[in-house]
């Protein structure tokens, strides 16, 4: 097993942190791993993506032109990584901010209002971990119940985000499952 995904989004969104909690999770489940961030200069409001590969077996090439997923935090990087997308993969599209669908019909779309769920959960800044929820519900590359004990031990030392950034991974997990059982009916 090999898989891909690409988060993309605005500086500020969290992106970084997404793909990197993912990679961590990955490596204490004991995969192989690889995470490649790319950022602009700007601190807030450039562009922002990063690479996520996590495997069964040693990775070849950290860097990947075509990952089977997307994560798309924003529209610019709708517009720029869907067409490098895998077909037979998935676009994980945030609902919240990206009024466009998805182009194309050989991938699967998610649509998830990642900061809007953020936002009811009291979490203005929890639209990565509602993103972070429902990748890995929909990837299944690791395990959801280790994602929630890693962003406990991230967490540990600002205790009052711990549960807030919990609830946002739980109901993007949620979402995710009700979005993936309706485009495999």
């Amino acid at each position: 097993m090999q898989r891909e995904v690409k988060f993309a989004g605005f500086g500020g969104q969290g992106i970084l942190t997404a793909g990197k909690f993912l990679a961590e999770v990955g490596m204490e489940e004991d995969k192989e791993v690889a995470w490649v961030p790319s950022y602009g200069p700007e601190m807030r409001g450039g562009t922002a993506y990063c690479t996520v590969v996590v495997a069964d077996r040693p990775i070849g090439s950290p860097v990947v032109n075509t990952p089977m997923d997307l994560v798309a935090m924003n529209r610019p990087s709708l517009e720029k990584f869907e067409p490098t997308v895998k077909a037979g993969g998935f676009i994980l599209v945030n609902s919240s901010l990206i009024p466009d669908r998805v182009q194309r019909d050989d991938v699967i779309e998610i649509l998830v209002p990642c900061n809007d769920e953020a936002i009811k959960l009291g979490n203005n800044r929890g639209a990565n971990m509602v993103a972070l929820g429902s990748y890995v519900a929909c990837a299944g590359v690791v395990n959801l119940d280790a994602v929630l004990a890693h962003v406990k031990d991230a967490f540990a030392r600002k205790p009052q985000f711990v549960e807030a950034n919990l609830a946002c991974i739980r109901r993007g997990a949620e979402i995710a499952k009700e979005q993936m059982a309706e485009a495999m009916a």
